[in-house]
C-alpha cells in the first residue's frame, strides 16, 4: 500500500486541521511537500471549491487553495511526488478546459498529474457558476468520457450526449500517455463511475461498508482504492495505533492511503513524515533522495 498525504493548509475543514495551518503560507506548504518528495511519498492533494456558501463553510470550512496555482508552484519545488486533485468538480468546467489547464500542469511537472474528479454537491456553488445542478451525474459521466478521449491528445475528438467537439488543437497537452483518473464519491454510482477510470476515492463510509462495496464490484487489476484513516495519525507518539489504522485500510481493500498527520507546527509535520516512513507495517515508499 502506497502512502500520500492530504496536504495541510490548502484545505481547512473543521475540525480536521491544526491551529498552525490558519496562518501558514506557501513556504510552509512547500517545505512539507519537499520533505514528502524526498522521503518517497506517493502523492499530495489539493481540492477545488471556487466559493463556498457562508452557511456551508461552518461545516466544510472556507479555505480551499486553487489546485492549479498551488500545484504549479509545488511542481517546481519537487521532483517525483504525484500531484493529485482531490477533487475537481466536473460540472464546473468544459472537458477541454481541464485537458488544457491540467495538461499544462502535467507538462511542467514532468508527467506527475493524477486527476481526481467528482460530481459535486453544493448547489449554491453550481448556481453561482451558472453550471447545471440537475442532471449533474449524467453530465459528469459524459464529461469523464470526453476527458478520457482528450487527455494527452493534440487534436482531441469526442461526440457525446452533453459534449461534442472536433477540429481543435490543445497544446500543450498532458505528456503522460495515460493520465490516471480517480473518482471521488460515497455512493455505489460513484464506484461504478470509478470502475470506468483508474481509481476510487470514497469518503464518509465505514470500512465495513467500503469492503462490502468493493467485494460486490468487479474491480480490475491495477485499480486504485484510495482510503483515509478516520482521524489524523500520530506515528511519532503512537506508532502502534498508526500501524493498526493503516493495516485496517489495507484489509478493507486500500491500495493507496491518503493520510493526515497530527502536528503542532510545520517542522513537527515534517518529523511525522519521517516517523511514518520508518513504521514496519507493509507500506511502500520510493527511495529516500
Amino acid at each position: 500500500m502506497r502512502v500520500g498525504i492530504v496536504t495541510p493548509v490548502v484545505a481547512q475543514p473543521p475540525p480536521g486541521h491544526a491551529a498552525w495551518e490558519r496562518n501558514a503560507g506557501i513556504g510552509e506548504i512547500a517545505r512539507i511537500v519537499e520533505t514528502a518528495d524526498r522521503l518517497g511519498y506517493h502523492h499530495v492533494t489539493c481540492s477545488e471549491h471556487v466559493a463556498v456558501p457562508a452557511a456551508a463553510a461552518e461545516q466544510r470550512g472556507g479555505v480551499y487553495w486553487d489546485p492549479l496555482a498551488t500545484f504549479g508552484y509545488l511542481a517546481a519545488r519537487t521532483a517525483r511526488i504525484r500531484l493529485a486533485t482531490q477533487v475537481l468538480v466536473l460540472g464546473y468546467h468544459h472537458p477541454l478546459e481541464i485537458a488544457k489547464r491540467y495538461g499544462t500542469l502535467d507538462t511542467v511537472s514532468g508527467g506527475r498529474l493524477t486527476l481526481g474528479l467528482g460530481v459535486g454537491s453544493l448547489q449554491e456553488e453550481f448556481d453561482l457558476l451558472d453550471a447545471p445542478f440537475s442532471g449533474r451525474g449524467a453530465r459528469a459521466d459524459d464529461a469523464l468520457a470526453a476527458l478520457q478521449a482528450s487527455l494527452s491528445r493534440r487534436t482531441p475528438e469526442y461526440h457525446g450526449t452533453h459534449y461534442d467537439f472536433s477540429g481543435f488543437v490543445v497544446e500543450p497537452h498532458a505528456v503522460q500517455e495515460h493520465v490516471p483518473i480517480w473518482i471521488g464519491g460515497r455512493t455505489a454510482r460513484s464506484l461504478r463511475r470509478a470502475l470506468n477510470a483508474d481509481g476510487w476515492v470514497p469518503f464518509g463510509l465505514s470500512l465495513d461498508d467500503l469492503a462490502k462495496m468493493l467485494a460486490d464490484a468487479d474491480v480490475p487489476a491495477g485499480f486504485d482504492v484510495v482510503l483515509a484513516p478516520s482521524r489524523p495519525l500520530d506515528p511519532a507518539a503512537d506508532p502502534d495505533a498508526t500501524a493498526a489504522a493503516l493495516r485496517r485500510l489495507r484489509d478493507a481493500g486500500a491500495t493507496v492511503a491518503g493520510v493526515r498527520l497530527v502536528s503542532g507546527s510545520p517542522d513537527h509535520y515534517r518529523e511525522q513524515l519521517a516517523a511514518l516512513r520508518e513504521l514496519d507495517c507493509g507500506l511502500t515508499f520510493g527511495d529516500v533522495r
